[in-house]
């Protein structure tokens, strides 16, 4: 490995790539410690500690949108907005004929949504920073009457943050969510593998040290049976086998495909034969990838701060809040394996057509041993995919129900548990991937075996 390192950096295109991808990911995570002027920091304290929908939502969000909403940060929405558009027009282009229009003309319709993204992009950040900042705007203390999450610098005679240092709090967030954008393109471009998605994974990547301090400080060089607060050595051997076990689990389905057979026909021109190769038509069993457990449970926040909100006012809501108030209770896991199961036919659905790629098939003149080219073709790819999306969607939801599985029989917390399953970890593998896939072409190219490869 040391020696396949070595190889990586003494190419010098690599290389260049390599280094700038680093230091735009350094610039990225330094602006997370650059803080809004008119949030008073000392203040705030870690949100997604504090009881409520909202801090729950918070603590989500984080994972797939390499957000800190926390902290007030000038990166404080991370490039959630333009996720959000990215999905917005993906599901357009399914159902808005214009949009999907756009999508079959090739590079160029693909740069004008890129442009209308970004459009929409601004929209959203501008509507989301200002609820966000109301949020620390209207959390006034009652006995008081003063906003404690504010600067007292910034405020009014009224004890209110001035209307136009709210507009320029908005601005700013907005700014930091443009210019993470701008960085995952230059990424894109100039440096190696997915931007956006690095930056997620390096939001993920960035709470680990925080998880394994928490874990260290709960743990003693002892066996406790299992018993009492601290854990011991059994929990810890425990945690590092089903760490070990959930990460071979994740990439064996995240690598895993169903190989359709496929023929060329042969095509005679002059004494020369063409085609008739056997080739084959791979289908991922995780063909929705991240985006079913994502949808799910941004839906099940609702539920979570409703319930919550309610139960402040009417006691007959507290137990629906103890329910969706975490993913431990038994409804809440059923819930989510179900929504689980419906988004990702749904959005296997939406990314992949049989009809088309049957009538691609066909004008390639391949065909699938067995089945004519056209309709029969395209039954048959659609009851192949239903069949593996149910064991992909299976495998996400026993994913995505691990870390409350072990933060409840375990007794940690939530944040070590969620490295050992959920967004996050699928996620790190699916960028993992894709970024050694990337330097593995680079290192074909001139020759060189690539990192996974063994002599």
């Amino acid at each position: 490995m040391l020696e396949k390192l070595r190889v990586m950096f003494s190419i010098p295109e690599l290389r260049q790539k390599i280094l700038l991808t680093l230091g735009l990911l350094a610039i990225y995570r330094i602006g997370f410690w650059i803080s809004l002027p008119m949030i008073n920091q000392s203040n705030i304290g870690d949100l997604s500690s504090q009881a409520g929908g909202f801090g729950k939502m918070v603590q989500a969000a984080a994972v797939f949108s390499a957000s800190d909403l926390s902290k007030a940060t000038i990166f404080g929405l991370g490039i959630m907005p333009y996720i959000s558009a990215s999905i917005i027009f993906q599901l357009l282009g399914s159902v808005w004929k214009p949009i999907e229009e756009l999508q079959k003309e090739g590079e160029s319709g693909r740069k004008k949504i890129n442009e209308y993204t970004r459009y929409a992009t601004v929209i959203l950040c501008l509507v989301q920073s200002w609820f966000y900042v109301q949020y620390y705007v209207m959390s006034k203390d009652p006995a008081t009457g003063i906003a404690p999450l504010v600067n007292p610098n910034f405020v009014g005679g009224a004890g209110e943050l001035h209307f136009g240092w709210q507009i320029s709090a908005v601005l700013t967030m907005t700014c930091g969510t443009i210019f993470l954008m701008w960085l995952g393109e230059q990424i894109d471009e100039y440096g190696i593998g997915n931007g956006i998605s690095l930056l997620i994974m390096a939001g993920i990547i960035a709470q680990m040290p925080g998880a394994a301090i928490d874990l260290w400080s709960n743990s003693v060089k002892e066996l406790t049976g299992f018993q009492g607060g601290k854990h011991g050595i059994e929990h810890i051997v425990v945690l590092v086998c089903l760490f070990l076990a959930v990460v071979v689990g994740v990439v064996f389905i995240t690598a895993g495909q169903r190989r359709i057979p496929t023929q060329s026909a042969k095509h005679v021109r002059g004494r020369r034969v063409y085609g008739g190769t056997r080739q084959y038509l791979p289908l991922k069993i995780n063909q929705s990838g991240v985006m079913p457990i994502i949808f799910a449970s941004s839906l099940l926040m609702f539920p979570s701060i409703l319930f919550s909100w309610l139960a402040g006012h009417l006691e007959f809501f507290g137990p629906l809040a103890q329910v969706f108030g975490g993913g431990g209770h038994f409804i809440y896991n059923l819930m989510y394996v179900v929504l689980i199961y419906f988004f990702c036919f749904f959005w296997t659905a939406i990314t992949f057509n049989p009809k088309d790629v049957a009538d691609n098939l066909k004008n390639h003149g391949t065909f699938i041993p067995g089945y004519r080219p056209g309709k029969r073709t395209a039954d048959y790819l659609e009851k192949v995919m239903t069949r593996i999306t149910y064991v992909g969607a299976g495998f996400l939801a026993l994913v995505a129900i691990i870390p409350s599985m072990i933060s409840n029989s375990l007794g940690v917390s939530f944040a070590v548990a969620s490295f050992y399953g959920g967004t996050g970890l699928l996620i790190a593998v699916s960028v993992a991937f894709d970024l050694v896939q990337k330097i593995d072409s680079h290192l074909v190219m001139r020759n060189y075996p690539g990192l996974l490869e063994t002599k």
